[in-house]
């Protein structure tokens, strides 16, 4: 299990997370998940820290599951004895479930397949380069999406495109991601990780307590609450806000023609 195969580094207030097996086209291994897995508890835990960047090393993104590896039988007897301890570390690690209450940014160069797109989807703000490529491509190797897929991209984008992406397993361009509101900006090629840390700067520029909030509506509160519901949801975890000193601090800057000063308070 090598722990190099994940890199995790913060800078300030945003932490960077790594994928880094460019030789095998960033495809999962235990090292990688243990560590997206130890990176995502941080990031929840760690009250400095506001937002992460998920990126992978050189030009590719995520290939999904090491298929050579499972092929050839292949077993990890220290991640399997991770797994014992916390046997959902997988699924944590690629955000099926347990996501931090903190936003999340991708940086998507080149291919983002398989699990590379299962991940994605767990992800709030995605930035694609021209070049890169997605797909659920688990049936045509006789497998299944079981990082959220099957229930999370119909949501996410038109069903009827969806249902193609998934029973055809084809190949998806950043152009049409970006048509489908699969990603949120497509940028040049080598280009990503800038873009997603200038997003990643102005998110930090808001008020934490604003941001925590926005993310508890975001992943709890879905289009299965009726709209009564979800808007009294709304009053309940937006309110506090305003009795906060950050709710002081925004306006008193604003009169003052000064960047205002947020402590999370």
């Amino acid at each position: 299990m090598n722990p190099e195969h994940c890199l995790v580094e913060r800078e300030g207030h945003v932490l960077t997370v790594t994928l880094n097996r460019p030789e095998a086209k960033n495809a999962l291994s235990g090292g990688m998940l243990a560590g997206m897995y130890r990176a995502w508890r941080l990031l929840d835990e760690d009250p400095d820290l506001r937002v992460a960047v998920l990126t992978g090393r050189g030009d590719v993104f995520c290939a999904g599951a090491d298929l050579k590896a499972m092929g050839g039988g292949q077993k990890d007897e220290e991640f399997q004895k991770l797994m014992a301890e916390v046997p959902d570390l997988h699924w944590q690690a690629l955000l099926r479930h347990n996501r931090p209450l903190k936003p999340i940014i991708a940086a998507v160069e080149g291919f983002a397949v398989a699990g590379g797109t299962e991940i994605l989807q767990g992800t709030d703000i995605r930035v694609a380069a021209e070049d890169a490529t997605f797909g659920v491509t688990e049936a045509r190797r006789g497998l299944f999406p079981l990082g959220g897929s099957s229930v999370r991209l119909r949501r996410q984008i038109p069903y009827t495109l969806a249902a193609e992406i998934l029973l055809t397993g084809r190949h998806v361009t950043a152009q049409e991601a970006l048509d489908f509101g699969l990603v949120g900006r497509v940028v040049p090629s080598g280009q990503t990780l800038d873009e997603a840390r200038k997003i990643a700067a102005e998110i930090c520029e808001n008020g934490p307590l604003s941001i925590r909030a926005l993310m508890r509506m975001l992943r709890e509160i879905d289009e299965s609450y009726p709209e009564a519901v979800a808007l009294e949801k709304e009053l309940e975890i937006g309110g506090p806000v305003f009795a906060s000193k950050d709710a002081r601090e925004g306006p008193r800057a604003f009169a003052e023609k000064r960047k205002p000063v947020y402590r999370g308070e």
